[in-house]
This record gives structure tokens, C-alpha cells and sequence, in this order.
């Protein structure tokens, strides 16, 4: 019997269809000589340090840096994971050759690989890649099986990645939670190769922003009329204008001397040009761009969106793989447009008329299977439901993706953009206008079309200028100067914040390592060295709010008290994303096979072996002015109520005997609503240690 292994249910589901059909069992399908079962994603989990033995279950700085090798893996606590675990490895039992058929990406190919070696299997396996579930695609897979050793690389990267994530969080977690609490602070400080520059981002851009000192300048504008038509021209300095480092114009009575030689005179048309501008539509989503859309639309979290699509696609059966970093899909998909544009009329009943003008034949950029990673963009399925069906943040989400497949199929936007440049009095004035000639694709987004979809917006979106020739005289009616001052950097938002994490290469300050983060994303639309996935940025996100690290200021995100304190306790390679730029450099070499996952650990190893001495050594002195106990003058700390989403605030010498304690109000210490009941005490008998042991990635 050939047992295949799918990654996940839909993709089983393709493959028995490409098989020829077969009946469906309890955890698999039987197609005769073949069964075909599946995973729920990751099955198995690395154990953590307890696991190994018991006395890691309390934290010790003599034990760090904590290590083993050879690694365990064993079953996640989901329920529903556990017993299809059981089914695949029953089929193992019974199989005489396996085929796996995890996605084609490094963490595919670990995640039936990790299953495979749980098992201890022996039996000859054969590598399936499929990126697209439409049957051709399946079909001419199925043909094409290469042998699975050939990928050993692959799961080897991801393997490495993985067990350097874990060893990195837990060790550096504790540590530096240890050390933070020899110092009086209070709860989990939290550390992972992700989510600490994550919040460096956040710090730096706050800090930016908070020390920005307005720089003021000048701006000069004219309106001018030429003939039937009027519009208005910015001043382009001269040679020998007064102006600062960046060419602005720092002269108010300079300025108002340009005003008063341009006002009323006579102009002429320098230059004009107009040139054809043509835009496809935006590529369908991928979950980032889905992500931020919906943030910036609708309000919701990142981690909303994924949940949101997980319901979708697994309850509804209305989109396909949600979790999908890519933007584009297979030539073979186009086949598909005229079930899925009817799937989507009967679905969102405001698309309607947008898919029954949508023009099937059309085959714009987004079919390119080329582009297509190991998963094609997010787009609906040809399933069709009731929109009474769907819950308002359903019915939301699954519009965006329908609104951005229908767009594929409409005629592309089209405008003529001018340019011109006149004369008035010796000074020259520019202006830029694009007058709209055919709508599009555009007449589904409307005005957000212009500032979303683009990414800026029309120049000039209101004036015609076409009709304007060289040498064509005017006059310049009025002419004003306007004193403004340059803008700090802004702060994040989840919209700026989320696309920011694509391309934070940017600011890795070793030029080698920036390089090495870019190379990284080679291949990948929408990645420009960027951290995180997309199956895991929400998580992070949501994780550094959750322990208090960031927080939202009206629609900005801001770094808290102990953010700003965790940052300025890490050492900046800590805070920066140089370690997933080194990691990437030691993973192409664990493809090519001149470097070993074990080494790799060992190398890691030696990096925390260094920090831990670091602050075995030295401490740590996380700065924080925290709210000071009315009784005994110690730091007051902030705790989540047991069995409640409420907190209290208690004195951090409760050990010493302090147990004063008050209700929260605003994140706050409530001083005017003492707690009723207080907490035992308890003799001083050593630190309580925290019962989350390890980190989040």
C-alpha cells in the first residue's frame, strides 16, 4: 500500500481527485492500491526543557544556557491533532512506500519529515510538490514524483530555524528574567529572534518621533490661468534662492519678494508633456496586504484577519489557503474564473453586478506560475453560500477578496498624466495632473482607490492640463507664500507597523548583513527582507501587547514603560534583525550541505553560552518608574486576576511580608478602591519563579 501524506484536508482532497477518486474513511482516503491522510498542520512539537527533566521546571541561572542534543519532538496538546496522529502513524504501520506531500518550502517539507522520523520510518518515500490544488496541476505532480532525499536540505534549514528559535527563547527568556528579578523587576521578561526587533522597531520610530525638532521652511505657490484653463504651480528654487540641506526655501522675506514679482505678470508655458499612464489592477491578496487592508478599513487585528479566513476557508469552504505569502496565481487557475466570478455573485450580493461585468477572458499579470510560491495568492473558491450566512466581519473580509479577484478581470485604469513647467517674472513653477480616460478596474474601489490601492495618491487628480501647449502665454493671477515646518517621522499604526516588517532590512546598519536579509526574500513579491511570516507575525504582534510591551495610543502603537525598558536592557543585536540575517547565511549553507544542523546549534549555543556569562556577570537594570507602595515604598507591579481578564495591582515585597494591594483603573494603581481580601502571606523563603517556562520566537 502507498501511503501519501498531505500537509492539509484540502490538499488530500486534491490528490485523491488527481488519483481518480476514493472513499472516504476515518482519517484518510482509501483510493484502492493508495491512502491518502493528512495533517493539521504541525503534528509534533519540540519538547521543552522539563520534559528532559523535571528540575527545569523551576528557573535557575545555573542552569543556563540549558541544551540537548539529540532534540525530542512529541505530540501537541491538541485534541484533535493527537488522534490523527495516531491514524497517519497506524497507516505508517501498514504502508510499503510513502509519499510526502507536505507543501514545497522548507517548512513543508520538515513537517512530514518530523513525522516520518517520530515514526522511525523506513520505508522508501517519494517527494509530491503541488502549490495548486486545480486538478491539471495535481494531475501532471502525481507524474513527476522525484525521490524525497533530494529535499534533505530543505527540512534541514526549517529544522535548524526551529530548534534555534526554541533554544534561543527559553534560554534567553530565562536568563534574562533571572536577572531582571535579582533587580527587583517583576514578572516575565520576554526575548525571541522576532518579536525583540519587532519592538525595537516600535521604540526607535517612538523615540524618532519624539525627538524630532521642526525644521521650518518655505513654500511658494502660484495660480495661473491660461486660457479656459486654471491651476496651481509650486516654486522651483533658483541657483540663487536661500534654502537649507534639503533645497527648501528658508527665507520668509525672500519668498515674499517671489510673490510679489510673480503676482499678476505675465506667463508662458516652458514645457508640457503628457504621456499615457496605464494600471492593472492590484494582484489578489496575500494575507499581509489582506491583513493590512482590513486594519485600515475595518479595524481589526491582524490576528482577527487570520482567524477570520481560518473560518472561511474550513467552515465555509469559500477561499482557499489563508495563511499564503504570495500574490499570484497559476496560468492553469485562469481555467477556473467563470465558476468562481458565479461563486462570488451568489455569495456577496453588493459584488453582483462587478462579476457579472467582469471579463473572464481576460488573463492579466496575477497568472503567472512562475511567481507562484508554495502557495498561490488568497482568492474565493467556486463554493457559494448565503451571505446571511457569514457574520459581518466574514461578509467584510471575504468582500476584500472577492473585490480584488473580480478586479483581475476588468479593463485596466487608464489616464493621461502632464506635466508642465512655466514661466512668470524669471522664476519657474512646476505642476503635475493626471485626468482620469478610462476607470477601470478602479470603479471598484472608488475614492480608497487612490490612496490605498496605488500606494499615493493622483497628483493634480482634479485639474486637466492636457490642453496646455509650449509657448502658450497666461498670466499668473495670484501668487502666495506659506510657512510650514517638516513632519516627524509618524508613528506606527497595525497597517504601517505590518508592512513595515516586509522590508526591515532597511535598517540593519551592517550593509553585509542588510544584504544578506534582502537576498533572503530573493523571489518573493512583497518581501524585501523582511522578519516573521505571515502564518506568525499576528502572533507576535499580539504577544508584545499581551505582556504589556506595546500599546495603542488612539490608532498609533507605542512602546510601554517595560517595552521601553526591555529594549534598553538588550544588547542592540538583540533589538535589530541582524540574527535572522546571520541565520539565513547559515541555512543556504545547511541547503548546500556545507554546514550540519548540529553545528549550527552548537555555534547558537556558544552565542547564549556568551550572554548568559554576559549577565551572570554584569546584571540587569531594567529601568522602569513603576507606582511605589503606600506601606513599605517597593515597586508595585500590575497582575492579572486568576480565572479573570481583570488585573490588581500588588506590592513586589510581598515575599518580604508586604501585602498591600489595590484595583486597577486605566492600567493604573486605583488608590481610592482598595482590594477587598488580601493576599496570605508567605515567609521570604526565596523568589517565586514564573510558570511559563520558555519564549515566543
Amino acid at each position: 500500500m502507498r501511503l501519501f501524506i498531505a500537509e492539509k484536508p484540502e490538499l488530500a482532497r486534491a490528490i485523491v481527485a488527481g488519483l481518480g477518486g476514493g472513499a472516504r474513511r476515518e482519517g484518510y482516503f482509501d483510493c484502492g492500491g493508495d491512502r491518502v491522510t493528512w495533517c493539521y498542520g504541525h503534528m509534533l512539537k519540540l519538547l521543552e526543557p522539563e520534559d528532559y527533566d523535571a528540575r527545569y521546571g523551576k528557573w535557575s541561572m545555573d542552569d543556563l544556557p540549558i541544551v540537548h542534543i539529540p532534540w525530542r519532538r512529541k505530540p501537541t496538546e491538541d485534541a484533535g491533532r493527537q488522534a490523527q496522529l495516531k491514524i497517519i502513524l497506524a497507516l505508517l504501520a501498514a504502508a510499503s512506500s510513502v509519499v510526502h506531500a507536505g507543501d514545497p518550502d522548507e517548512e513543508g517539507q520538515l513537517l512530514v519529515d518530523e513525522i516520518l522520523a517520530y515514526a522511525r520510518c523506513r520505508l522508501p518515500v517519494l517527494r509530491l510538490l503541488i502549490n495548486d490544488n486545480n486538478i491539471t496541476v495535481v494531475r501532471r505532480q502525481l507524474a513527476a514524483l522525484r525521490d524525497n532525499s533530494d529535499f534533505a536540505g530543505l527540512s534541514a534549514a526549517a529544522e535548524a530555524r526551529c530548534i534555534g528559535d526554541q533554544l534561543y527563547g527559553f534560554n534567553m527568556t530565562r536568563g534574562y528574567t533571572l536577572a531582571a528579578q535579582a533587580r527587583g523587576h517583576q514578572g516575565v521578561v520576554s526575548v525571541g529572534r522576532v518579536q525583540t526587533p519587532i519592538l525595537g522597531l516600535v521604540v526607535r520610530r517612538c523615540r524618532e518621533n519624539a525627538a524630532h525638532r521642526p525644521i521650518p521652511y518655505l513654500v511658494v505657490e502660484g495660480l495661473f490661468v491660461f486660457g479656459g484653463t486654471r491651476f496651481s504651480a509650486r516654486y522651483r528654487c533658483a541657483a540663487d534662492d536661500p534654502v537649507d540641506g534639503e533645497g527648501r526655501l528658508s527665507s520668509a522675506d525672500h519668498a515674499t519678494r517671489i510673490t510679489d514679482a510673480v503676482r499678476g505678470g505675465a506667463a508662458k508655458i516652458l514645457s508640457a508633456v503628457t504621456r499615457p499612464n496605464r494600471t492593472p489592477p492590484p494582484l489578489p491578496y496575500n494575507l499581509l496586504k489582506l491583513q493590512i487592508d482590513a486594519s485600515r478599513l475595518f479595524g481589526l487585528k491582524p490576528d482577527e484577519v487570520k482567524a477570520i479566513t481560518q473560518t472561511l476557508r474550513e467552515k465555509h469552504r469559500l477561499i482557499t489557503y489563508n495563511r499564503s505569502d504570495c500574490e499570484y496565481l497559476s496560468a492553469e487557475q485562469h481555467g477556473d474564473a467563470p465558476a468562481v466570478l458565479a461563486a462570488i455573485a451568489r455569495t456577496a450580493p453588493n459584488l453582483r453586478a462587478a462579476a457579472m461585468r467582469a471579463d473572464p477572458s481576460v488573463r492579466g499579470r496575477a497568472f503567472n506560475s512562475a511567481k507562484v510560491s508554495a502557495h498561490h495568492a488568497i482568492i474565493p473558491t467556486g463554493s457559494a453560500t448565503d451571505s446571511a450566512a457569514l457574520k459581518a466581519d466574514e461578509q467584510h473580509i471575504y468582500g476584500l477578496i472577492a473585490r480584488a479577484y473580480i478586479a483581475q478581470f476588468w479593463p485596466e485604469h487608464r489616464a493621461a498624466q502632464t506635466e508642465v513647467l512655466v514661466e512668470v517674472a524669471g522664476r519657474r513653477f512646476a505642476a503635475s495632473a493626471t485626468a482620469t480616460t478610462a476607470p477601470g478596474w478602479k470603479v471598484l474601489y472608488g475614492d480608497e482607490a487612490i490612496d490605498s490601492i496605488d500606494g499615493n495618491r493622483e497628483d493634480g487628480a482634479g485639474d486637466d492640463l492636457r490642453a496646455l501647449v509650449e509657448g502658450q502665454a497666461g498670466t499668473c493671477s495670484s501668487a502666495t507664500a506659506e510657512r510650514t515646518q517638516t513632519r516627524p517621522p509618524a508613528l506606527y499604526t497595525m497597517p504601517t507597523l505590518l508592512a513595515d516588517l516586509t522590508g526591515v532590512a532597511r535598517y540593519i546598519r551592517d550593509s553585509h548583513l542588510r544584504e544578506l536579509l534582502v537576498e533572503k526574500d530573493d523571489g518573493k513579491a512583497g518581501e524585501h527582507g523582511g522578519i516573521g511570516t505571515p502564518a506568525t507575525r499576528d502572533a507576535i504582534i499580539k504577544a508584545l501587547f499581551d505582556r504589556g510591551y506595546l500599546a495603542e495610543r488612539g490608532h498609533s502603537i507605542v512602546a510601554t514603560p517595560d517595552g521601553l525598558a526591555l529594549h534598553d536592557a538588550l544588547p542592540p543585536a538583540a533589538t535589530y534583525p541582524d540574527m535572522t540575517a546571520v541565520w539565513h547565511e547559515q541555512q543556504k549553507a545547511i541547503l548546500g550541505g556545507a554546514y550540519d544542523v548540529e553545528t549550527f546549534v552548537q555555534d547558537l549555543v556558544g552565542h547564549i553560552a556568551d550572554e548568559i556569562a554576559t549577565l551572570k556577570r554584569n546584571g540587569l537594570d531594567m529601568q522602569k518608574s513603576a507606582p511605589a507602595c503606600l506601606v513599605c515604598g517597593k515597586p508595585m507591579r500590575r497582575i492579572q486576576k486568576k480565572r479573570s481578564t481583570g488585573f490588581f495591582w500588588g506590592c513586589s515585597g510581598f515575599a518580604e511580608g508586604c501585602d498591600y494591594t489595590v484595583g486597577d483603573r486605566g492600567g493604573q494603581p486605583d488608590r481610592e478602591r482598595p482590594r477587598r481580601g488580601r493576599r496570605q502571606r508567605r515567609r521570604p523563603s526565596g523568589r517565586r519563579t514564573p510558570a511559563r517556562p520558555g519564549g515566543t520566537p
